[in-house]
């Protein structure tokens, strides 16, 4: 038993693999064990005694066998972890191998182990309970119940009817004892009934007659574990008179016939048969939250196919029905009876076909549902969001089928705005998850819902707009969901039928056409706010497949992925429009909401031939004329569904811009002729570049604030970047200057009159006389207001007992006199009078001003879009002060600007790697200085940083193009400022980025540096030049041999610096350099010094350069001063700095010896050295303090 012991821990681990490991290796050691037992034939009278006569397992099987079986027999009854499920795993694989034990054996063990007594605590009662059914249940499952067989060396059967009827009478009894043991014993019958019914035993019979009589003669009561193994019995056993035994509860010997199916649902209710009043509150402690497993078995039954469930069987639309819907799902259903039935539906949803699936989303289940799912306060708001969840993975696993899921959804018996009802996506999730065929399907669907199909009756025309409406928004929905997989032959067809609805009337159906939308005629035809509103979701349609990319395949087979356009690479505005021209064009089947004079016409088709000529552009100028073509595109379109007569202002200056940016290349074409946009057009053109043209309609675009405009204008302004000017640049910043509303609005007018008085004398009339009116309007207006004043006021007098004056009796001597309360209380109403209007007049100019911050905030988008796009370009430099006077000028109520232009100056300019090839010197080194002004001055850390990544972006433009002088000047200023001026809002960040990133250039300021230093401020400034300083050396490597005279030269200059402060330090009675900060300034010394020695200095020049009789006299004086000497850390920073330069003298006086060449200089350095290397302290001392300094 060593070697099994260990085996049984393992049994009660919580991991399941743990267990079946333990189990198998148990199993295995046992069987051999047993193998090798030689049983005895005095074995059962032996002098073991009474072990051997209880049980009698030691007679047949080795010691460790029957100790095992008796071990795992007593740990069912364990409570520990998951001991019970692995001793009944083990103990069931065990009796499964093993024939020398009988089921007479076993059965005594089980019952004998699991005995309760009147002094268990409740605890251990159930744990008893569990023992003897877990112990049932191994004995049916391993077989030995039903095994007929005899034991070794003895004519004795190993099972036999007592056995079983002995099991089945316990299961009875244990079901019976517990209700909530009721399920799991009735389970356990069916398993050995099962079991029965598939072997081959000789008391076969007998035993189902046993278990017939048991189920029907003597238990009456029908309970959901009776169904159960009555289905079982009737399939095994279809020649019993199924008739006698199922009378008088059911009315058909056929179990699940339609009409049992009322009694089935009541006794799965677990409602009382016999009485006609049922009550659906479970029993107490007898309700489980888990259904029970004659559902299963009811599903799979019902479900199966026709062969096997019989000719009579219910159809399952009408099980679920009766024994779902109605039962479980009926209004006067309890909460833990729903619960049950959104269950059942997850078990059901899985097994049922396309055909029948639709059955199963009954009209009592959608409403419980749709009710549950709708607040989260529910009852059973979790168990219906389950259901939500099943349902998307399982139209996951079945994208075929996602499509009849959302025809029942929102059918008859959901909604159709389901999502929107239960507050989930539940119908766009399935959507997602569809592949292009359901897309289709469902599309066709929602079409076929246009027409009110009540043919005879009176037509609802509110049920009939609310219909359409939700269809409208439903297919824009498709298109606009992203996760919806697109294809470009239902993309078109619902752009094509937002088109037809939005801007024509059918007349007459073509079957044949290719557009869908003009095979059937609308009956009633749509209203005109449908039609807006198809107009509508046309344009946010367009807006989202904007700005959508698309993988096109170009002629060299390459992909590429391009915005805003199909498959064949046409923009999708395109494609709609060549729908529209279709349409114009088919009289006979539409008609044309909108007439158009002539002028409107001509301009529309001047609009569409240069649009298609504008496709035909070849070579560098694609890009730009795809932008063009794009503008030139949406606005036409957008005058297509404007709701009010378009201006033809705006499509007439996109026609000008893109024809003078793109002229027609004939021989007989002139300068004069370029621009036939009008006489309007002509000043403007001449004042304006083409591109400037096209972008201020892009401008234009963005002040109306709609998603597709925006969207247009960002894709039409990214293909027109590489064409960009300065005089573009500007005209984009000009939007960006922070100007009052109310002034905003006067130039807007001021704007407006010109443009009237630049028309012809007629129209000035008319305008002039429509002004006249538009001002008498607006008197009107405030009239209406001050109207509207005075009432309140005389109201607020009213209340306080003073009548206005009407000046019909102005007597004095009429007036009654008020006192001090009366006068206070008209105080109060007249102050809130006025309180009231200059709210409404703030709250105007509020709007306003958010509308201002919005439009800048989409202007800012479009710079951001240019330095993306064009990265390189020398108009950068021309936007960081623009964008610079918007971070600091903003208000607390555009903070959002501030943010966004900080943004894109730090990601966009600050970290660019590519700079521009050429840049404008002059305005260049202007920003530049402007940039470092604005620096000494920064109102935050945060403007600060902003400032020093522009001023690093331009220093580094500057350098590319060989222009360091600028650099050296503004970067010299600030360091003088920073170091001299104590409000100076300058950091050391900002002036080590220059220094580590630009050190060609910061090593112009290396002089400046030094002498700084002695006109520092404070100590704390000074060691901060030191810092910059220290930065610079370590960054000397990069400069290579060329400058290796400059440095020869600063070095000395610097030695004299750091010696100076030192000892300047030293010298003083007060406190001005701390010795962290001398400190700091060693480790300069001896980085210094290193790279000398790097750059392969002779020792000469490092004598000459660090004079090490200098540190040496530095350290004598701070060992003497009385605030440095404590600190032994600086001394030994000094004597590193004198050994390393004397280390390099020696080493470099060797080298020469090496070759032979014996000249004075080598020896007077190899002289020095010696003498330099008795100057400090015990060697022994030294790599310990050296090291001691370093740490810390």
């Amino acid at each position: 038993m060593s070697t099994t012991l260990p085996l049984f821990w393992d049994l009660s681990s919580a991991s399941a693999n743990t267990r079946i490991d333990a189990s198998v290796k148990l199993v295995s050691s046992l069987e051999h064990f047993q193998s090798q037992f030689v049983p005895k034939k005095n074995m059962g009278r032996g002098e073991d005694g009474a072990e051997q006569k209880g049980d009698g397992l030691d007679a047949l099987n080795a010691q460790d066998v029957s100790y095992s079986i008796r071990r795992l027999v007593r740990g069912l009854a364990s409570p520990r972890e998951s001991s019970r499920l692995g001793f009944a795993v083990a103990l069931t694989e065990l009796l499964s191998k093993i024939d020398t034990v009988t089921c007479s054996q076993i059965l005594a063990l089980v019952l004998d182990s699991s005995k309760t007594e009147g002094t268990m605590t409740g605890q251990e009662e159930r744990d008893m309970y569990f023992a003897r059914l877990f112990g049932f249940i191994s004995v049916i499952q391993s077989g030995l119940l039903f095994r007929e067989t005899t034991l070794p060396s003895s004519s004795s059967l190993v099972s036999s009817l007592d056995n079983y009827k002995e099991a089945f009478a316990e299961l009875v009894a244990l079901g019976e004892k517990k209700s909530w043991l009721r399920e799991s014993a009735w389970w356990a019958i069916g398993l050995a009934i099962e079991a029965l019914l598939a072997s081959d035993v000789s008391w076969k019979d007998d035993a189902v007659e046993s278990t017939v009589s048991v189920l029907f003669a003597e238990k009456k009561a029908w309970t959901p574990e009776k169904i159960a193994l009555t289905l079982k019995l009737q399939t095994q056993l279809p020649s019993r008179d199924w008739q006698k035994l199922l009378s008088p509860t059911f009315k058909s010997p056929e179990l699940l016939i339609t009409g049992n199916l009322g009694t089935i649902a009541r006794i799965l209710r677990e409602s009382n048969v016999d009485d006609d009043e049922e009550s659906d509150v479970p029993k107490s402690g007898a309700w489980k939250p888990q259904v029970h497993f004659v559902w299963d078995m009811l599903l799979d039954r019902l479900l199966s196919p026709p062969a096997q469930k019989g000719s009579n069987t219910a159809p399952f639309p009408d099980f679920f029905r009766i024994v779902v819907d109605e039962s479980l799902f009926s209004n006067t259903s309890s909460p833990e009876r729903k619960y049950w039935g959104f269950q059942i539906f997850t078990k059901a949803l899985p097994r049922v076909s396309a055909d029948d699936m639709p059955m199963i989303f009954t009209k009592n289940f959608m409403r419980s549902w749709i009710n549950h799912l709708s607040k989260s306060d529910r009852y059973l708001h979790k168990a219906a969001r389950q259901v939500v969840s099943d349902i998307q993975s399982y139209v996951k696993e079945n994208p075929a089928l996602g499509f009849t899921l959302i025809l029942q959804l929102t059918g008859v018996n959901g909604s159709r705005q389901f999502d929107k009802l239960t507050r989930t996506k539940t119908v766009e999730s399935i959507l997602t998850s569809m592949d292009k065929d359901g897309v289709q399907n469902y599309i066709d669907y929602l079409l076929k819902q246009i027409n009110d199909d009540q043919t005879g009756e009176p037509v609802d025309a509110q049920a009939v707009n609310s219909r359409r409406a939700w269809i409208i928004d439903q297919l824009a929905a498709l298109v606009r969901n992203g996760a919806i997989p697109k294809s470009d032959d239902w993309v078109q067809s619902i752009l094509d039928w937002l088109a037809v609805h939005g801007l024509f009337a059918v007349t007459k159906k073509s079957e044949k056409s290719p557009i869908s939308a003009l095979r059937s005629v609308p009956a009633p035809q749509f209203s005109d706010e449908l039609r807006k509103l198809c107009r509508d979701r046309l344009l946010s349609c367009l807006a989202d497949l904007t700005g959508h990319t698309t993988a096109v395949e170009k002629e060299d087979k390459t992909i590429v992925k391009i915005p805003a356009v199909a498959s064949d690479g046409r923009f999708w505005v395109d494609r709609v429009l060549s729908t529209i021209e279709k349409l114009e064009k088919d009289p006979k089947h539409v008609a044309v909401l909108a007439e158009l004079d002539e002028e409107d016409q001509a301009l529309r088709s001047k609009a569409r031939q240069l649009a298609a000529r504008l496709k035909t552009v070849p070579g560098p100028q694609r890009e730009a004329a795809r932008g063009a073509e794009l503008l030139l595109s949406a606005t036409l379109l957008h005058h297509y569904c404007a709701d009010e007569e378009a201006d033809a202002e705006t499509l007439e200056s996109c026609i000008d811009g893109a024809t003078r940016m793109f002229p027609v290349e004939t021989k007989k074409s002139k300068k004069p002729r370029k621009s036939t946009g009008g006489d309007a057009g002509d000043s403007a053109a001449d004042v304006l570049e083409p591109v400037d043209v096209l972008v201020d309609n892009v401008i234009g675009f963005l002040e109306q604030a709609t998603a597709y405009m925006r969207a247009v204008a960002n894709q039409v302004f990214s293909l027109l970047s590489g064409s960009v000017q300065e005089s573009t640049i500007s005209l984009i910043l000009t939007q960006l200057e922070r100007r009052d509303p109310a002034e905003l609005m006067a130039v807007e007018d001021e704007e407006m009159e010109d443009d009237e008085d630049s028309g012809d004398e007629e129209a000035e009339e008319d305008e002039s006389s429509e002004e006249a009116e538009d001002e008498d309007e607006d008197e009107d207006a405030d009239e209406e207001e001050d109207l509207e004043l005075r009432k309140k006021i005389e109201e607020a007098l009213r209340i306080n007992g003073v009548e206005a004056a009407t000046g019909e009796s102005d007597d004095e001597s009429e007036e009654e006199l008020m006192d001090d309360d009366q006068m206070l209380a008209i105080d109060e109403q007249l102050a809130a009078v006025f309180r009231a209007r200059a709210t409404e007049k703030k709250g105007k100019d509020v709007d306003a001003q958010r509308e201002a911050t919005h439009f800048k905030n989409r202007v800012l988008d479009l710079l951001e879009i240019f330095l993306k796009k064009q990265p390189s370009s020398h108009l950068t430099v021309r936007l960081i002060i623009p964008l610079v006077d918007l971070i600091v000028g903003t208000g607390p109520d555009e903070k959002q600007l501030a943010d966004k232009a900080t943004g894109i100056l730090r990601s966009r300019v600050g970290k660019a790697k590519e700079l521009p090839s050429s840049v404008d010197k002059d305005e260049a080194a202007e920003v530049l200085q402007e940039l470092h002004s604005r620096a000494r001055k920064a109102p935050s850390a945060d403007v600060l940083a902003t400032l020093s990544a522009c001023t690093m972006y331009v220093a580094r433009a500057l350098h590319h193009v060989g222009e360091d002088a600028p650099i050296v000047r503004a970067y010299q200023e600030s360091l003088v400022d920073f170091v001299t001026r104590k409000a100076s809002r300058l950091n050391t960040q900002f002036l080590q980025d220059f220094v580590r990133r630009q050190v060609a250039v910061a090593w112009a300021l290396r002089d400046d540096l030094l002498d700084v230093t002695s006109k520092a401020v404070n100590a704390y400034r000074q060691c901060q030049v030191f810092l910059l300083i220290h930065a610079l050396v370590k960054e000397l490597p990069q400069l290579g041999d060329e400058s290796k005279a400059d440095v020869l030269a600063f070095l000395p200059k610097l030695r004299t610096a750091l010696i100076d402060v030192i000892s300047q330090a030293c010298d003083e009675s007060e406190a001005s350099l701390t010795a962290a900060q001398i400190k700091e300034l060693f480790k300069l010394a001896l980085l210094a010094v290193r790279h000398m020695r790097r750059t392969n200095a002779s020792a000469e020049e490092l004598l000459v350069v660090w004079d090490p009789q200098s540190w040496n006299d530095l350290s004598t004086k701070l060992a003497a001063n009385p605030r440095l000497m404590s600190s032994t850390a600086l001394q030994t920073s000094c004597k590193e700095i004198i050994r390393a330069v004397g280390e390099s003298a020696k080493s470099g006086s060797d080298r020469p010896t090496k070759k032979g060449r014996t000249d004075s200089s080598a020896t007077a350095s190899k002289r020095k050295a010696a003498e330099l290397e008795d100057a400090p302290a015990p060697q022994k001392a030294k790599p310990k303090k050296a090291k001691k300094a370093k740490t810390s």
